[in-house]
């Protein structure tokens, strides 16, 4: 077996990256990365477990991404799309307002009756119901932009709202160039509407950062936070700080993608301080803002910083608290992912294994329809030390 492919990815990074005479920092430069950011992957500091991020940094090096996992376990396969999200992306790729074309094979809801099936699908997806979710956005896609079209005024926050969720929806089923499409929409509908922009902005930013787009997905949020931050924090409403404040949780954890460490912690510290004036048990403009919301958001930004046992540490203390449990199931499991994978990068198969129990009982589809669940349960599953063994086996330490 050739020598490097026993090498662990990052060495072989640090290999490909002197073969192709580059320097840290010109390497990081064409990534869109910092020389810190490449220096933790190469020490071994911060993982490679994106597909994405791998096919990146192969294409500078001018290697196939085989040759850079070499021996490793490839990364999980992409699930097979959830049914239905191909007829969402033909709802969102129609232009029949646009084009004055009559709505065909669809009954279109009453506008207080759309106003309601919003609200439901966010419920829906609060708890995870994807499926469910995507029969309604068919609906209210359609539906949200005719009554806009009638009426701009009252439409406008109904129809952004709608493909708020749909974005959302599509972000978590591993669909970011669609989602992108969705917020893209948003952030069309919504101009005029400081407050209404800044809410189709958080998508925005999920969606720049799901693409690799980190730092356009940092420049916007920053944008539409500042735009709507009120000028004495204590004067601001509940709903505007809440608003505010995750719009810098999302350009925090651009920033950590990035590999900026003191922006990422100014940025969520500059959070917690409107977190605290919110307080915990609220759900303004669907953000479940608060102060255990962004103690999450740090638990997040440790692990995309190469961080992982300061992550497991605020993952620790943050779920013990009462507060965690008023968080929607989905931020809750989808917070479970992120923290199994970081007690695997701690080298504990069993905590992430218990850990990923936890998110299926929390919201199952967070871990079987998502493809971050699905890679990251591959991941466990492959783990010597949680394999069946024989009675002749000899213990892992052994």
């Amino acid at each position: 077996m050739n020598t490097l492919e026993l090498l662990p990815v990052g060495r072989r990074v640090a290999y490909w990256r002197g073969r192709r005479k580059l320097s840290q920092q010109v390497f990081a430069d064409r990534l869109g990365k910092s020389k810190s950011w490449v220096d933790k992957v190469e020490r071994g500091v911060r993982s490679l477990d994106k597909v994405s991020t791998l096919q990146d940094v192969a294409a500078v090096l001018r290697i196939d991404t085989v040759v850079l996992l070499g021996r490793d376990a490839q990364p999980a396969a992409v699930a097979e799309r959830v049914e239905g999200v191909e007829r969402v992306g033909e709802v969102l790729s129609a232009y029949e307002i646009a084009l004055c074309r009559p709505a065909v094979r669809r009954v279109l809801l009453p506008a207080d009756r759309l106003a309601r099936q919003v609200e439901h699908a966010w419920i829906m997806f609060e708890h995870a119901r994807y499926p469910q979710v995507i029969a309604l956005v068919l609906d209210l896609l359609a539906g949200a932009q005719r009554v806009h079209a009638d009426d701009p005024g009252w439409g406008r926050p109904l129809l952004v709202e709608a493909y708020r969720v749909t974005a959302s929806l599509l972000v978590k089923l591993g669909e970011a160039d669609l989602g992108w499409l969705a917020a893209d929409r948003a952030m069309a509908t919504a101009t005029g509407d400081p407050m209404v922009v800044a809410a189709a902005t958080v998508q925005l930013g999920q969606v720049l950062r799901a693409t690799g787009r980190a730092r356009a997905a940092m420049s916007a949020t920053l944008a539409a936070a500042y735009r709507i931050a009120p000028p004495d924090p204590d004067d601001g409403t509940p709903p505007e700080l809440s608003l505010c404040g995750t719009l810098l949780v999302q350009a925090a954890l651009a920033a950590a993608r990035h590999g900026d460490d003191q922006a990422t912690a100014d940025l969520i510290d500059e959070a917690a301080g409107m977190a605290a004036r919110v307080g915990d048990g609220h759900d303004h403009h669907r953000t479940a803002f608060g102060p255990t919301a962004v103690d999450l958001a740090r638990a997040a930004a440790a692990l995309e910083l190469g961080n992982a046992h300061d992550a497991v540490a605020w993952h620790e203390k943050t779920t013990t608290q009462d507060t965690w449990r008023w968080l929607p199931a989905e931020h809750r499991a989808a917070h479970l992912i992120d923290a199994a994978r970081a007690y695997l990068q701690t080298d504990d198969p069993i905590s992430a294994g218990r850990t990923l129990i936890d998110a299926d009982r929390t919201a199952p589809a967070e871990v079987r329809q998502r493809p971050a669940g699905r890679e990251v349960l591959a991941q466990v599953a492959r783990d010597p030390m949680l394999r069946p063994r024989s009675s002749n086996s000899p213990p892992p330490s052994a």
